[in-house]
C-alpha cells in the first residue's frame, strides 16, 4: 500500500438473514443489490463500476461471518447528505445508534445498528 492506493478495498458486512440484510440496505440507501452464491456462503453486493478503482463491499451469509456490534467499524457514503438515509434506518428495521454528529470540516457522521446487529457508520459531506 502507498499513498496512491486506497486504504480499503473490500468490505463485508456479516449477516445471519441475507435477504432481510439486503432488504434493509436497499431501503436505507435506496438502491439494488444483487445475490450470488460463492464457495460456502451467500453474498449481496452494493452497487460498483468494474474497474473504477474504487471501493466496495458485500453483506455475507456464512458460517464464518458473525454480525456484531464490536470490532472493526466500516463508514459507507451517504453523501451528499445523511439525513434521508438516517430517516429510513428505523422504518426499514434498524436503529440509529449515534445521530448525525458534525465532524468538522470532513462533514458528518452517525452510527446505524442494522437488521442483523452490526454498527455501521455512515458519512456524508453534508
Amino acid at each position: 500500500m502507498n499513498n496512491t492506493t486506497n486504504s480499503l478495498n473490500w468490505f463485508e458486512i456479516p449477516a445471519t438473514n441475507i435477504n432481510r440484510s439486503k432488504e434493509f440496505y436497499e431501503k436505507i440507501f435506496s438502491i439494488e443489490m444483487s445475490l450470488n452464491e460463492m464457495h460456502n456462503s451467500i453474498m449481496a453486493f452494493f452497487p460498483w463500476e468494474p474497474g473504477s478503482g474504487k471501493a466496495t463491499g458485500a453483506l455475507v451469509q456464512s458460517e464464518m461471518h458473525i454480525p456484531s456490534k464490536e470490532g472493526s467499524i466500516i463508514y459507507l457514503n451517504a453523501n451528499p447528505n445523511l439525513d434521508p438515509v438516517l430517516e429510513r434506518v428505523e422504518k426499514a428495521g434498524g436503529k440509529v445508534l449515534v445521530p448525525k454528529t458534525d465532524i468538522g470540516e470532513h462533514g458528518f457522521i452517525a452510527f446505524i445498528e442494522d437488521t442483523e446487529g452490526n454498527k455501521v457508520g455512515i458519512h456524508s459531506q453534508e
